[in-house]
């Protein structure tokens, strides 16, 4: 039979226009709203798919009135169908409210054979809705797709990890996320007439069934939007260029010798000590195979909030049993290993019956790829609220439940989020949370369950081409953008040699190809809290300063005095950055404070 694909078109407003209401929503209506970027390569993709296959593509979006024009520019782009799901009722909607409205959207119109979507959307950027849309409809589900090809109902695809990359099959049906460098976006023809708006069917919320919807039928709730605060002294230097180097490093001489041993200047206070009690509430932390830093950093900060709300700590560890005693360390007071599969798909189903017996209070994952559909295909089978993407987490003045913080306005704000009822679920963002000094180890009770892969995704073999965790744990970061040219780039070298730094990047760096994706700074891309963070040709837009709110002295070298980046840092020197890093590494040396394995 012809293929018949459905995609998801997400409506956002501009990252430069966003503001919230009173009531802690987004608005969304004259703000200059545009299908987001992720979703215009999914419907490029669907739209070619059907086309080759002499099949049928349809559009679906879920908004305002306004999303209708999104939907018009789908249709002039080739789609054959286009509707919208909108309703006053629907406002308010959180990634799972939005999911199940999309869900029944999906059971209306029917019969698909391929569901895309965008990988996330700029206006939040939690990837959450769509492993959630294929939970709620039972379908296999593939993140941030590269590339694919079909042949009959047999999909293969290259999918984008954390740092690296997938390779896997699946049968049709299924849902995938399109990632940026899948192809180019859908545009309409130059000269294209759009439709008549009567040609996009409208759906209510009456037409999906029996609510609730929106708001009423969202478990997680925005309380408040603080603006962003910077602690930055924003200091611009002056007087020759030499004598600017001199008075940077003089000042950020406090801290001390970057291959100094024990300086570690990621790391918070030690782990807070167990208080295991049978009877206490649960936090559960999902530690992800293979990424050892960030279930320090998670642990760590259930451990904080177990010491203060009288609860412990069990780490959901996929992986075998002889791996897992190292945990308690970290601020694990018991360890489940999860056995047999470590498909996002077959660990969610099995923590979720998991979470039905044990009834944890709150439940920690990393926002990687991995964590983010472990986690949302588990709050959707709980229908527990998920709040993705935190930066923080902290207790409530009762002490009863979580409260997340996380960035949104493209960095230039936090949403204050909570679950004001049932199972916490919260994704941390990789390097937002200090890893914790190690307590002393003690013995701590270890079980297993094993799971039965359901095997609807082959997984064909995996590449890392870069480690997540070394951006995060590194002591001196050097951050570059586009007055970084790919040519110069070696000129970094003495100075990331001298100071034993990693490198980073902002997004239109790593969307170039330059450096991997897994070095991207930013909303989109990590949080990270090195002792020094040297900003080199970046302009420090809020969405890649965003990534830096837990860096210690932030050091901008930047030509253009207006640039934005001199406000969010605390020393800057305006002179082209290729002067600047040979004096800058003269006078490091003569300070003591470059690396003593420098060359």
């Amino acid at each position: 039979m012809p293929l018949r694909t459905l995609v998801l078109l997400k409506q956002v407003p501009d990252v430069e226009q966003q503001s919230f209401g009173a009531d802690g929503r987004l608005r969304r209506e004259g703000s200059g709203a545009q299908i987001n970027p992720c979703c215009r390569r999914a419907l490029a993709t669907a739209i070619a798919l059907a086309q080759r296959e002499g099949g049928r593509c349809e559009a679906l979006s879920l908004g305002p009135p306004a999303a209708r024009g999104s939907l018009l520019e789908a249709l002039a782009c080739g789609a054959d169908g286009a509707t919208l799901i909108s309703d006053p009722e629907l406002a308010g909607s959180d990634t799972l409210a939005t999911a199940r409205a999309l869900a029944e959207g999906v059971r209306r119109l029917g019969g698909f054979d391929l569901i895309l979507t965008g990988r996330s959307s700029t206006d939040a950027d939690t990837a959450h809705v769509p492993p959630q849309l294929a939970e709620l409809l039972g379908l296999p589900f593939l993140a941030s797709v590269r590339s694919l090809e079909l042949s009959g109902k047999r999909l293969t695809a290259t999918c984008e990890d954390d740092d690296g990359h997938t390779w896997a099959e699946v049968a049709l049906p299924a849902v995938i996320s399109c990632a940026e460098r899948l192809c180019a976006p859908a545009r309409a023809p130059a000269g294209a007439v759009l439709a008549d708006p009567a040609s996009v069917l409208v759906c209510s919320a009456a037409d999906l069934g029996r609510g609730p919807w929106g708001a009423g039928a969202s478990p997680t709730r925005v309380e408040e939007i603080r603006p962003a605060s910077s602690r930055r002294s924003s200091v611009v230097l002056g007087g020759p260029l030499v004598e600017q180097v001199r008075e940077a490093v003089q000042m950020i001489s406090c801290l001390g010798p970057f291959d100094a041993p024990g300086f570690v200047p990621a790391l918070g206070t030690s782990v807070a000590e167990s208080s295991r009690d049978s009877s206490a509430r649960m936090v559960a932390v999902v530690v992800e195979r293979g990424r050892a830093e960030l279930a320090a950093e998670l642990l760590g900060a259930a451990a904080r909030l177990a010491s203060r709300s009288k609860a412990e700590v069990v780490a959901l560890f996929v992986g075998v049993v002889g791996d897992a005693q190292a945990l308690g360390s970290l601020g694990a007071d018991e360890v489940v290993c999860v056995e047999g599969s470590a498909s996002p798909e077959d660990v969610a189903r099995v923590l979720a019956a998991w979470c039905s017996e044990r009834d944890p209070w709150a439940l920690l994952a990393p926002s990687t790829t991995w964590g983010r559909e472990v986690a949302a295909r588990l709050a959707a089978r709980l229908g527990a609220g998920l709040v993705g993407d935190v930066e923080d987490v902290e207790l409530d003045p009762l002490g009863e439940r979580l409260v997340g913080l996380k960035p949104v306005l493209g960095g230039g704000a936090t949403a204050v989020v909570t679950v004001p009822a049932g199972l916490q679920v919260l994704t941390a963002r990789p390097g937002a949370l200090r890893r914790p000094l190690p307590r002393m180890g003690a013995t701590i009770p270890i079980g297993s369950i094993r799971v039965a892969p359901a095997g609807r995704v082959r997984y064909l073999r995996s590449e890392r081409d870069d480690a997540v965790e070394r951006l995060g744990a590194a002591r001196v970061v050097v951050g570059v953008g586009v007055g970084v040219a790919v040519e110069d780039m070696h000129l970094l070298d003495p100075l990331l040699g001298m100071l034993g730094a990693e490198l980073a990047a902002t997004r239109k760096v790593t969307d170039g190809g330059t450096l991997p994706r897994s070095r991207q700074v930013g909303i989109t891309g990590r949080s990270i809290s090195p002792a020094l963070y040297i900003a080199v040709g970046l302009s420090g837009r809020a969405n890649h300063m965003a990534g830096l709110r837990a860096a210690g002295t932030v050091l901008a070298l930047n030509s253009d005095p207006g640039a934005p980046v001199f406000a969010a840092a605390d020393l800057g020197i305006v002179a082209d950055w290729r002067s600047v890093v040979p004096l800058l590494c003269e006078e490091l040396a003569v300070a003591g404070l470059g690396s003593s394995t420098a060359g």
